[in-house]
């Protein structure tokens, strides 16, 4: 599977911004997508997860509460929406996808390449 992930942009703190990643090639809907996210020095980490049916959703403890991961197998897109957004949530944030559904970077095979969120104070 091939991941797209596009949203990104510059927005004030308090602000707003739905992220999506598009998938082709392969059946979307049997994998685990996730987001992450890795700011300037620091590691890449998850943000959220959501199962391929869209059952069963994951969220780290920074977001949980303010960002909402959903997904629309019928059109191959995974939607991660941002509310309540902070400066500390600036970072550069990918789209994964994976046969399990495990928090681990290293269990998402598939990545897309990355969008550019800024939050301004």
């Amino acid at each position: 599977v091939q991941l797209q992930a596009s949203g990104g942009g510059l927005v004030q703190a308090g602000g707003s911004l739905r992220l999506s990643c598009a998938a082709s090639r392969g059946t979307f809907s049997n994998y685990v997508v996730g987001w992450f996210r890795q700011a300037p020095g620091k590691e890449r980490d998850l943000v959220a997860r959501i199962t391929g049916s869209g059952g069963s959703t994951y969220y780290a403890n920074s977001v949980k509460g303010r960002f909402t991961i959903s997904r629309d197998n019928a059109k191959n897109l995974v939607y991660l929406q941002m509310n309540s957004l902070k400066p500390e949530d600036t970072a550069v944030y990918y789209c994964a996808a994976s046969s399990f559904s495990a928090t681990a970077l290293t269990a998402y095979n598939y990545w897309g390449q990355g969008t550019l969120v800024t939050v301004s104070s």
